[in-house]
């Protein structure tokens, strides 16, 4: 028996298969878990799986990873475009959705609709209301938020966000899933931004205020940081890496929830998402990236 099956999770469901979907399956199945890669996209099923396992290559490289571990734990993924079908017999089904609340109530309700009674529905969100999403199920002692960080089989962190109704067995099982997996699991409260984005993205956001006004470019801004603050990113090589949107999604969150204005997104920001400079994924943003 593997240390996941040891917590009594043995199928899991990610629902998604972008750059967390497929960083948590990665670490969900080299972990001994059975993953269940569900998405609306074929073609993006696909690409996740080839990513998957650039990733799992490298990990041989380094030596972190056997090649009969890595060849396991490929075996372990199956890839799925009917979500229905693929989360009704799993014991925890993952969401890893972009960070849109209006789409994540309509996966939960769907989860709740086709999902085994007993199963744990989990949201990847780092930012929007736990308590929120679990109101759109009939399971709201099941929901709970696991929060990884990205890139997943690298960071060790997963925020575990409680809701308001979330069961003292689901966080448990939560938590030890964690770290089976390799993670470390720090439990926080629901909140809007929860810890990570509630410290995170004022920082980021006002690197972006001193590209607009003047203060400095971007490479002179995250090397400040770099070397006088000891990040090992600069706020701005971050945001391209995280994603434009997805940082301006968890800023219109933090505004919206919290009502207050130092977490106004910056125009500036605002320009580069509506111009499709999204940061690496694109190519562009504040930084230039080859694709």
């Amino acid at each position: 028996m593997t240390k996941a099956e040891g917590t009594g999770i043995r199928t899991l469901a990610v629902i998604g298969s972008g750059t967390m979907g497929n960083g948590i399956a990665h670490v969900a199945a080299l972990s001994g878990l059975q993953v269940k890669l569900v998405d609306v996209s074929a073609d993006a099923l696909e690409r996740a799986l080839a990513t998957i396992g650039k990733n799992l290559d490298r990990q041989v490289k380094k030596e972190q990873v056997t090649e009969s571990a890595k060849a396991e734990a490929l075996a372990r993924i199956s890839t799925h475009t009917d979500r229905a079908a693929a989360v009704s017999d799993v014991d925890l089904a993952i969401e890893a959705v972009p960070e849109i609340a209006e789409l994540k109530y309509e996966i939960f309700a769907d989860l709740d609709a086709h999902a085994p009674e007993g199963a744990i529905l989990a949201s990847n969100t780092s930012s929007i209301s736990i308590t929120e999403i679990a109101a759109r199920t009939s399971r709201p002692e099941k929901v709970i938020g696991m929060h990884f960080m990205n890139p997943v089989p690298v960071m060790q962190l997963v925020e575990v966000i409680r809701g308001l109704a979330t069961d003292d067995a689901t966080t448990h099982a939560v938590v030890a899933l964690s770290e089976a997996m390799g993670k470390t699991p720090v439990e926080v409260n629901d909140f809007p931004g929860f810890v990570s984005n509630r410290v995170l993205m004022p920082m980021i956001n006002e690197a972006i205020f001193a590209v607009m006004e003047g203060v400095a470019e971007p490479e002179a801004i995250d090397t400040v940081m770099k070397l006088g603050m000891n990040h090992p990113m600069g706020p701005l090589a971050l945001a391209d890496l995280i994603g434009l949107d997805t940082c301006l999604n968890i800023l219109e969150v933090l505004h919206r929830e919290l009502g207050d204005d130092r977490y106004r997104p910056c125009p500036l920001l605002r320009k580069y998402v509506a111009a499709g400079w999204l940061g690496r994924k694109s190519g562009r943003g504040f930084h230039v990236y080859s694709r």
